[in-house]
């Protein structure tokens, strides 16, 4: 009785059956299986159909094709291996899917099975599906998260996620491009797990940029480095806050980021930008205008040898400068605080003339700039005589 109710031997026949008198001509497949869906079960045999247009008839556990069973050869493991063949499987699919939405679950978990069956399929059987896989990403008849499949032990041991990842990501980029595989990875917090296709003594970005290259997806590569590097931003900037916070010693704080700025291969300039900004977000400021101008000196002449310690080069005293002017443009009641802020840091030997003057006549930003630059006019005027008035003009910005 139970045979009776769930008998995909039936199903499998009339599907194969059907297949073989459209023969090859994808067209007629997608017609046929459009036509089939008003009169097969498809929502119960969902997993069969699958079976059948991906490997030519159900599936073993293990991925080896049941033995007494007939099969076909329309389908994906059968054809030719480009990737002109695979759009057009593709396609297949998305009209599958399109017309009958209720299979769209049933499809993502039998990619995410195949994934797991990838060590019972050959070489080329692989690479075929890597590149369909790699369309319907793409198109986003399939959604980012069915990769946790090759994050599988076994398969990460035996070097087989990374080599059918290759295939995935050069198909997947050859339809859309690196940006929107960023996003669709995001979307699914996969963006910083792509390291764990290799076993855990080779999750380096060394390792990873190496393999990736020498496969001809450079920009994969460089999307992981920068990954990592924006999470090593991160996690500086979080650090940082949390020794503010407890009034660590800036020798303590200073020696923690230089480490950092080393092992991470960050630069000063991007470190500048995240002592300010880390800085300025231990305080809560006054909302009163001609209050917060005193508590933002008081509390900037407390910190400024640690912004000192970050701009030895004067490319890092420009960018610092542009955060405090972005800082001031963006909170309002810091408006008429920035002259005063770039005095202090001169003052304190935070800033120097060179990058100062450099700033006013043409490297500052569009924000605010009239505001700001008649702020600074007097004091700029001061500097240019104190500059011709010194035989050495200092030359820390190169």
């Amino acid at each position: 009785d139970e045979k009776e109710r769930f008998d995909p031997t039936q199903f499998q026949d009339c599907i194969i059956q059907g297949l073989s008198e459209t023969g090859t001509d994808l067209e007629a497949v997608a017609k046929f299986l459009d036509a089939s869906g008003a009169k097969l079960d498809y929502r119960r045999y969902a997993e069969t159909l699958f079976d059948i247009l991906v490997a030519g008839g159900m599936l073993a556990p293990g991925g080896t094709l049941a033995d007494d069973m007939t099969r076909t050869n329309v389908c994906v493991f059968a054809a030719q291996e480009d990737l002109e063949t695979m759009q057009a499987f593709a396609q297949v699919f998305n009209k599958l899917i399109r017309r009958y939405k209720y299979l769209e679950k049933g499809f993502e978990d039998e990619v995410k099975k195949l994934l797991l069956f990838l060590k019972g399929f050959s070489e080329s059987e692989r690479n075929k599906l890597a590149m369909l896989t790699g369309i319907l990403l793409a198109n986003g008849t399939l959604n980012a998260s069915i990769l946790n499949s090759l994050y599988n032990e076994n398969l990460v041991k035996e070097g087989v996620s990374a080599a059918f990842a290759v295939k995935l990501f050069k198909s997947w980029i050859n339809e859309k491009d690196i940006n929107a595989v960023a996003v669709s990875l995001r979307k699914v917090n996969m963006d910083n797990r792509l390291m764990e296709l290799f076993p855990a003594n080779k999750q380096s970005v060394e390792h990873f940029s190496k393999y990736f290259t020498e496969a001809g997806l450079k920009e994969l590569s460089e999307y992981v480095r920068n990954q990592q590097t924006i999470g090593a931003r991160k996690e500086l900037q979080k650090e940082l806050q949390e020794q503010m916070s407890r009034g660590d010693p800036f020798k303590d704080i200073i020696l923690y980021v230089k480490e950092e700025m080393k092992k991470n291969n960050i630069s000063e300039q991007t470190v500048v930008a995240i002592i300010w900004s880390s800085v300025m977000s231990t305080v809560e400021w006054n909302k009163k205008e001609e209050l917060v101008a005193e508590q933002a000196i008081k509390h900037l002449k407390q910190y400024s040898p640690l912004l000192a310690a970050f701009t030895t080069q004067g490319q890092s005293e420009l960018t610092l400068l542009l955060k405090i002017q972005e800082y001031c443009y963006d909170n309002i009641h810091f408006m008429k605080a920035f002259q005063k802020i770039v005095v202090l840091f001169y003052k304190a030997e935070v800033l120097s003339e060179e990058p100062i003057l450099k700033w006013y006549k043409d490297a500052h930003l569009a924000k605010g700039k009239s505001v700001f630059l008649e702020q600074m006019k007097k004091f700029v005027e001061w500097l240019k005589n104190a500059e011709e008035g010194k035989q050495e003009p200092s030359s820390k910005l190169s």
